[in-house]
């Protein structure tokens, strides 16, 4: 998941097997790997765990809102591949790779479907580059999410992106980690105003309807060094200005199409497991977000 810009390009972008192996920091949490607690991944550090656990103890509906957006990405994916008929996908932040990446649920339905993942931290691409090597249709590139013109002049973007024609950009609980409003709002523009005309954006972000519940929270993020900044709906909105959502439109995720035969998610990790089912009680925080369509 996406961090300050500064943090960025520790390693090159290419995916050539002969490149250095990713330097993994360990001495500080990494949301990708806080993110992915809450979705059974085991790829964390002490370090992690301690950031998590302390924030769950303020906020207990952290755990079910990763998981919530996680059955949201299986959703707004097969939209796309199945009703859509997108074929080519740019999953930016994409976080740690579990089970229905959207490579998989794309090609359910589009098995030629393309995928660019693009993430910043060092471990995410670590985990891509292995579990893809032999996968031509999909690639893992680290770079900043607030640079479009960087992430789509690499050579791996240029290979697998054809933007003559649609494209579905995805931006999956992400923009809220990145704290300044005009880098949030290039990551969340950036790429899908350089698409043409039918493609897709697909959104959620962490959002309260409570400024005083914003700012305890973002308070809190400052306070542990995690970038991140929980907004309203009413500050994301004018970022989809021009873009059509489609039905039944942009709120709580878990509005969005509901399926209850949709496939089911890892158990949590055991560190978070006890925070299962906390959002019934404590629903201050929701992701906010749609699919909306380039006219």
């Amino acid at each position: 998941m996406t961090e300050p810009k500064n943090w960025m390009r520790q390693q090159p972008t290419s995916t050539d097997a002969e490149s250095p192996a990713p330097e993994i920091p360990t001495d500080r949490p990494t949301q990708a790997r806080a993110y992915g607690l809450s979705l059974g991944s085991k790829d964390n550090y002490e370090v992690d765990r301690q950031m998590v656990t302390e924030v769950l103890k303020l906020f207990p509906e952290g755990v079910d809102i990763a998981r919530q957006n996680r059955r949201f990405l299986y959703r707004a994916v097969s939209y796309l591949a199945r009703d859509a008929g997108i074929d080519q996908f740019l999953d930016l932040g994409s976080g740690l790779p579990t089970e229905n990446n959207v490579h998989e649920v794309a090609q359910e339905f589009q098995p030629g479907a393309r995928v660019v993942y693009v993430d910043n931290d060092p471990i995410v691409l670590a985990h891509g580059r292995a579990l893809l090597a032999k996968d031509a249709s999909t690639t893992f590139i680290q770079a900043d999410i607030t640079d479009p013109e960087d992430i789509l002049s690499t050579p791996e973007a240029q290979e697998l992106l054809d933007l003559s024609r649609p494209v579905g950009v995805l931006l999956f609980s992400i923009p809220h980690c990145i704290p300044d409003d005009d880098a949030a709002r290039r990551a969340v523009r950036g790429c899908i105003d350089r698409a043409p005309s039918g493609s897709f954006l697909t959104l959620s972000h962490v959002v309260t309807d409570d400024p005083a519940v914003a700012a305890e929270g973002n308070a809190i993020a400052e306070g542990i060094g995690m970038p991140w900044k929980t907004r309203t709906p009413a500050e994301v909105e004018p970022w989809l200005e021009g873009l059509h959502p489609v039905e039944p439109g942009l709120g709580n995720i878990n509005d969005w199409r509901p399926d209850p035969e949709q496939p089911p998610l890892a158990e949590p990790h055991p560190v978070v497991a006890s925070y299962l089912g906390a959002s019934a009680g404590s629903q201050r925080l929701y992701e906010f977000g749609g699919v909306l369509r380039k006219p």
